[in-house]
């Protein structure tokens, strides 16, 4: 482990309070102009770090910062993470690594995404340093027709990091938006690259976009949008936890979709199941009554015109009567 990394360990174990710089050097066996250099090189990936000529470092209170090491920190799995301060798509900058050749489990964070989207290109409103944009490149040795539930595992995945971490109650939307306290708080869109010759999966990539920190949404999204965290409540480290939490908990459904692991907690978690619902699938529209998910995770609405149909894409929205 790097100097910088042991030096970020004792102040994150110790937040808040100051160690000094000669007795980092003493514990680490350096120079104290070692330990300075550290700390600069910290500072330079984003950390807070407050220093005083008599008393030494003290990382921040208030420091939140996606880094590498700090959601490796929280992570049970390895995972090869690049963060960024900002991108156009964390989706994107995934799919360009994957045409380099880079492995299963390449993850990408921005604390900003500039044209974030999500299913039917819609735009995706990823502000700076407010929520979790993250992408994760997946090389399935599985069938094309399975791709689906990579979305409904990463759905599981987040109501169980939400839980986790927020100590809120989440619940789910079909197909994959993830709601909790009746708002919106994360969307999620599986995009797959197929291979011409052999029509075979190339890899697929999952974006999630999750609203972390209570903020003022764009007036399209107010009444409809939530976050994790009022703007007081959210810990200098949660996003960190969160991400790293999600990646953990999403990489157990993903390396169990065979068995399908993920059905009991998805059908659990879907607030659809017996409510009215207005549905729009291809070419149909109609409304109904959502009242079962298959083994497929196709849902099945019983229409008010008697017919039960069976979908496997589309859009729900409760219907209020």
């Amino acid at each position: 482990m790097a100097l910088k990394d042991r030096i970020l360990e004792k102040l994150r174990s110790a937040r808040g309070e100051y160690l000094s710089g000669e007795r980092l050097a003493s514990e680490f066996g350096v120079s104290r102009n070692a330990v300075w250099k550290s700390i600069k090189s910290l500072e330079k990936q984003g950390y807070k770090i407050d220093s005083s000529t008599n008393r030494g470092y003290a990382l921040s209170h208030d420091c939140d910062v996606l880094t590498a090491e700090e959601i490796g920190a929280f992570a049970r799995e390895k995972y090869s993470i690049r963060t960024y301060r900002s991108v156009g798509s964390t989706n994107d900058v995934v799919k360009e690594l994957a045409a380099e050749g880079a492995p299963e489990w390449t993850v990408v964070l921005a604390e900003e995404q500039t044209e974030g989207r999500g299913r039917y290109r819609r735009r995706f409103d990823s502000p700076f340093g407010q929520g979790i944009y993250l992408s994760v490149l997946l090389r399935p040795d599985f069938s094309a027709a399975e791709t689906l539930y990579i979305t409904t595992c990463a759905a599981v995945a987040v109501c169980e990091a939400a839980e986790s971490v927020a100590g809120v109650r989440a619940e789910i939307k079909w197909v994959n938006d993830v709601f909790s306290d009746g708002k919106k708080i994360c969307g999620i869109l599986t995009e797959a690259s197929f291979d011409v010759e052999s029509g075979k999966l190339a890899y697929a990539v999952l974006g999630v976009g999750i609203n972390v920190r209570e903020r003022a949404f764009p007036e399209e999204l107010k009444g409809v949008a939530g976050s994790l965290f009022s703007r007081e409540e959210c810990p200098p480290d949660g996003r960190s936890r969160l991400a790293a939490t999600f990646l953990d908990r999403f990489r157990f459904y993903y390396e169990r979709i065979g068995d399908r692991a993920f059905y009991p907690e998805y059908k659990r978690r879907l607030f659809v199941l017996g409510r009215r619902v207005h549905v729009v699938s291809g070419n149909f529209e109609g409304d109904g009554v959502a009242v079962g998910l298959d083994e497929n995770c196709f849902l099945q609405v019983r229409m008010d015109s008697g017919e039960t149909r069976t979908l496997a894409a589309g859009e729900v929205s409760i219907k209020v009567e």
